[in-house]
């Protein structure tokens, strides 16, 4: 059959040849709607090289599949769905992509915060616990007495035998040279959540 018939046949004839693997009929249906699958993808993309992509990606699967394609009259339409179909399908497949970079990109950024507040919340307790162990023997013991067991000044008392007020007077003077070691906002760190 002569390459120039094939311009004259129609869509359904191009179709049953095309299942019959016949490739001038796949040509001359790729010349006849390629560049108007491409105006149209164009449109809805906006993006020359999408619009170009899922034009060749659409007439590549109608070659893969020419042997079990079935289309009753209207292959324009079937061309123009199958075209809307695949956009659809990419958009949603970059909006869960966007999606999931988006929740790796966050599970990130948490992590590096979560490990840095870790890192320096260590280094400040080493230095807490470094300046703690330069107190008095005595002192050192009625404060991780108070601040580490949680105990009572009257339980403290009970415990070393010694008076509450002496219990108030260490923790005080504990207090007092830690604060000025530490500066004020270690100290207040270390107040709260110690």
């Amino acid at each position: 059959m002569p390459v120039d018939d094939y311009k004259t046949f129609s869509d359904v004839k191009l179709c049953t040849l095309l299942k019959a693997s016949d490739h001038v009929a796949f040509s001359e249906l790729f010349l006849r709607y390629n560049r108007i699958l491409y105006i149209h993808a164009y449109k809805l993309l906006n993006h020359h090289e999408e619009a170009r992509d899922v034009v060749q990606e659409l007439f590549t699967a109608l070659w893969d599949n020419h042997s079990t394609l079935i289309i009753q009259h209207n292959f324009a339409g079937f061309l123009y769905a199958s075209i809307r179909n695949r956009i659809f399908d990419m958009l949603v497949h970059q909006k869960v992509k966007s999606k999931y970079v988006e929740s790796i990109q966050r599970f990130i950024n948490i992590g590096v915060t979560q490990t840095d507040h870790l890192i320096r919340t260590k280094e400040l307790k080493a230095i807490i616990e470094k300046e703690i162990s330069f107190l008095s023997p005595k002192m050192r013991t009625v404060f991780e007495l108070s601040r580490k067991e949680h105990l009572s000044n009257k339980e403290i008392a009970e415990r070393l035998d010694i008076s509450e007020q002496t219990v108030k007077n260490q923790i005080s003077s504990a207090l007092k040279i830690l604060r000025k070691k530490l500066g004020l906002f270690n100290f207040l760190i270390y107040l709260l959540f110690y």
